[in-house]
């Protein structure tokens, strides 16, 4: 019998990872570890950039959430100049930032999970992709393929560029949003509503095929956090954080994304690149808490338009308390991504967004500046400390799937207790575990930042593929 079962890669995902189920000596599942085993040091990379290049240069961070980064780097950058950015660039900035959402939640959906959804978990492996899904329903995947597409294109129009855009400055945006991008935009806008319209309906109605599943991929009680305005609405540009537990009880309200260092911390581990942040008052890991879509539905008290609205209220009659069950991750994508078509309506029908007031320029004033938004994959932050050439010398990014750490791990360790069986393995049933770590959609490029824990080698070889020298550290 072997004491480990490893799966390597965990497919679907972003990013490289792998998983370790340890089997003990009565050839049960003992334990779970989910293992991050790519490493970037985007913060080292920071020091000695000059803090206007900060939002170009973090947009590089990721290809599948890169304005998120600019955002949050571009908020820092404002508090660093003492400066608000004027109201067309914001409502720029939330446009772009909606429009990821969109595509990033469609990419995840449609391309990395449906497959598991519509295919099902013991699917042909060689099937259970998007083009066996395509094979199947190729008009439900090119409705992802389109919503994907959309998303793109209004960063595209609003950025420059569709992935990595730099336009969001320190003090605002760069260019103006013109009309004829306003009334491209405005086109797509209908069938994107269909399509999430008709997702939300598919989704739902394949639920019950999936009762075991639901009860136990990551299905356990933890804190949820997210962003909400002072209404306690969906947020995801600007406003307050709350915390909610797994009995929906407001655990705190209100509190200052600007402080996040005095009540999150992070801890690291030797099996992992990643950190493993947690909720200061409850420890670690005793502050295990999760962010994204699942959790900012748990927090949040409305949506603040109409369509999501009507989904948000069936969301969460689905449990007493908080929804807890990690596979309603999908569900919770569903209902983000008819927000945020919602609310790109919306800003196009301001005629403030074509102001050419898009930029405040300033010196910098302050040492210390900190930007925080929502990412598709939860709540995001980028600090940074500058000297007084204004060139970063420090910088900590707080990264959303970094956050869901814990959670993810309790996941893997929940759903190969329940499903695996070492002495009668079976493909899907290690897919199951993987589809634990699916439901949050991780990103592991931009997340992994923990130094000096897991054993790392570096090989140096020429063209022909001789070793030239190893330098290892255990």
């Amino acid at each position: 019998m072997p004491q480990r079962i490893l799966i390597q890669p965990v497919t679907r995902i972003e990013g490289h990872a792998t998983i370790s189920i340890w089997v003990n000596d009565g050839g049960e599942v003992e334990s779970a570890q989910f293992h991050v085993t790519e490493f970037r040091g985007f913060e080292k990379i920071c020091e000695g950039r000059p803090l206007h290049e900060m939002p170009g240069l973090m947009s590089r961070v990721c290809g599948i959430c890169p304005v998120s980064h600019v955002l949050a780097s571009s908020k820092a950058g404002d508090a660093l100049l003492g400066v608000e950015a004027p109201p067309a660039a914001v409502k720029q900035r939330r446009l772009a930032n909606y429009a990821q959402i969109l595509q990033s939640h469609a990419l995840s959906f449609f391309h990395l999970s449906s497959p598991d959804l519509l295919l099902g978990m013991d699917a042909e492996a060689g099937k259970r992709n998007l083009f066996g899904l395509i094979e199947q329903d190729a008009a439900f995947a090119r409705r992802g393929i389109r919503l994907r597409q959309f998303g793109q294109r209004v960063i595209e129009l609003v950025g420059g560029r569709r992935i990595h855009p730099g336009w969001s400055v320190p003090g605002g945006v760069q260019t103006a949003v013109t009309a004829a991008t306003r009334d491209e935009i405005a086109a797509w806008v209908p069938e994107s509503l269909a399509s999430i319209e008709a997702a939300l309906h598919r989704m739902k109605s394949i639920t019950g095929s999936f009762r075991e599943e639901i009860e136990h991929i990551g299905n356990f009680p933890s804190l949820f956090l997210g962003t909400v305005n002072h209404d306690g609405a969906l947020e995801y540009y600007d406003g307050v954080i709350r915390i909610t537990d797994s009995e929906g009880n407001t655990v705190a309200e209100g509190l200052d994304p600007l402080r996040y260092d005095t009540y999150l911390g992070e801890a690291s581990e030797e099996w992992s690149f990643m950190k493993f942040p947690f909720y200061k008052p409850l420890g670690y890991p005793g502050g295990l808490y999760r962010v994204g879509p699942l959790a900012r539905l748990n927090v949040a008290t409305s949506t603040g338009t109409p369509r999501a609205d009507r989904e948000l209220r069936e969301f969460k009659h689905r449990a007493t308390g908080a929804v807890c069950q990690s596979f309603y991750y999908h569900l919770a994508r569903l209902i983000e991504m008819l927000h945020a078509v919602e609310r790109i309506e919306e800003l196009i029908g301001d005629p403030e967004l074509l102001s050419e007031d898009v930029r405040t320029k300033a010196m910098p004033n302050r040492r210390e500046g900190i930007g925080s938004c929502e990412a598709p994959r939860g709540t995001l932050f980028h600090h940074y400390f500058v000297d007084t050439d204004g060139l970063v010398r420090k910088a900590n990014l707080l990264i959303a799937t970094s956050q869901n750490n814990l959670a993810m791990n309790q996941a893997v360790e929940q759903t190969a207790k329940h499903f695996v069986l070492p002495r009668q393995l079976r493909e899907g049933m290690l897919n199951r575990v993987e589809a634990a770590i699916r439901c949050y959609d991780p990103c592991l490029s931009c997340s992994t930042h923990a130094l000096g824990k897991m054993p790392l080698m570096v090989e140096v070889r020429n063209r022909a593929g001789e070793l030239l020298d190893r330098v290892a550290r255990s």
